[in-house]
């Protein structure tokens, strides 16, 4: 017998635009993961060099950084679904050009490389389409929700791509590996003509003008209760995130725990990415005060981690850590598309990209020199509290505002709203 409980968590996918789009997307996560590994692999064989898989990192996140506004501002004058359709396409040949290139013979990592650097390009401009349109393929009520079910299924095709690629890889090598993924993209063209145009949410699209990026700019810096969210999920995405750098440095270290620590402290961190969707779909709404409370909590069981003994007590902290990470990005992305105009929408998703690839692109070689001079539990204190202050920091700033906006409301004058 399903509870209420198990009904709210899973409320999205009474839609069925949404049934589709979720399904697509489980799909299209897991080939991107097969990928992913198979990328990484073809890398380390060509030149034996973890930097260099890094690099390519870099050069996947750069175009979001340069050209992630211009992508805001496509998304909110042009209909989602052809941008969406065309950014597939993109994807999908990419991953044709990867395939090609490893059956021909690749003997250097710059064509890689150059794959890496087109692919970032259309994911800057492509990407706050694809958030813009699933935001329509849900009544604004269900978003939230859906946010955290996409939260569960990326998660799920994070673990699904990775280990079958390991299973395939020696059967198919990295070419193989590659084609997948390219078909996986023509899964979601499908599931997006197949789906009901009278049952889209359509979201108010801007005015064709110019400037349109420097207005985006101009909204995100004049709105301070985005600017404080913008910055808590910076602090929390670079020195309180990036686990997989100070798990690694705990497995290697102080943990004593090698290669196996490290895959059993990953496969946990996966769990409880997952348990984190759960909970972020149960709850009726995703609010500024749930997300205050656990950057909080988070912080300070990442800075209880650095003092755990063995491996199993640090993975226990990690279960929670992840659960919570979760939760505070899904609530960060709810909160900001919901409290924003609808002509404004892709523009705000274009500055989450931003932020969030600038955290990733800060913190992980933050946390990295912090192991190596200080050590892995120094790090993660010092991450823990940082994120701990940040989150008081935000709840102070949070509340001043919202005194700002009730004595506004007011039409009272600062200093006036006792006498």
């Amino acid at each position: 017998m399903t509870t209420p409980a198990q009904t709210s968590a899973f409320r999205a996918l009474r839609h069925h635009n949404y049934r589709l789009w979720a399904g697509a997307d489980i799909i299209s996560v897991t080939g991107t993961w097969m990928q992913v590994l198979g990328v990484n692999w073809l890398i380390l064989t060509l030149t034996d060099s973890a930097m260099s898989v890094g690099l390519s990192l870099v050069m996947q996140a750069l175009p979001t950084l340069l050209l992630g506004m211009w992508g805001g501002a496509l998304a909110d004058r042009l209909p989602s679904r052809p941008v969406v359709i065309a950014a597939q396409l993109g994807q999908a040949a990419l991953a044709a050009v990867l395939a090609v290139i490893t059956l021909a013979g690749a003997d250097s990592v710059l064509p890689i490389y150059g794959v890496a650097l087109a692919g970032g390009v259309v994911t800057a401009l492509g990407g706050p389409a694809l958030g813009r349109f699933g935001a329509e393929v849900v009544p604004p009520g269900d978003l939230p929700n859906a946010m955290a079910l996409g939260s569960i299924l990326n998660s799920a095709g994070r673990i699904l791509g990775m280990s079958l690629a390991g299973v395939l890889l020696p059967f198919t090598g990295n070419a193989g590996l590659f084609v997948i993924n390219a078909a996986s993209f023509f899964v979601v063209i499908a599931a997006v003509a197949a789906m009901r145009r009278e049952e889209f949410h359509r979201l108010a699209a801007a005015e064709r003008q110019p400037g349109a990026v420097a207005e985006g700019l101009r909204y995100v810096l004049r709105t301070p209760w985005l600017l404080v969210v913008l910055a808590l999920w910076f602090v929390a995405g670079s020195v309180g995130r990036n686990y997989q750098v100070t798990m690694a440095a705990m497995s290697a270290g102080p943990l004593e725990a090698g290669a196996s620590g490290y895959g059993l402290l990953s496969t946990v961190f996966a769990v409880g990415t997952v348990a984190g969707g759960f909970l972020a779909a149960a709850r009726p709404q995703l609010t500024i005060r749930l997300l205050l409370i656990t950057a909080f909590v988070t912080g300070a069981a990442q800075a209880l981690s650095g003092l755990m003994p063995g491996l199993w007590t640090f993975a226990a902290v990690m279960l929670p850590i992840a659960a919570g990470a979760v939760a505070i990005d899904t609530t960060v992305s709810a909160r900001a598309q919901l409290d924003s105009p609808e002509p404004m929408r892709g523009r705000v998703i274009a500055a989450l990209s931003i932020v969030s690839a600038g955290a990733g692109a800060v913190g992980g070689p933050l946390l990295g020199w912090l192991s190596d001079a200080l050590g892995p539990r120094i790090a993660l204190e010092i991450g823990g509290v940082s994120c701990v202050a940040a989150a008081l920091l935000a709840a102070v700033a949070l509340t001043r505002l919202s005194g700002q906006t009730i004595r506004q409301a007011a039409g009272l004058r600062p200093g006036l709203e006792n006498a």
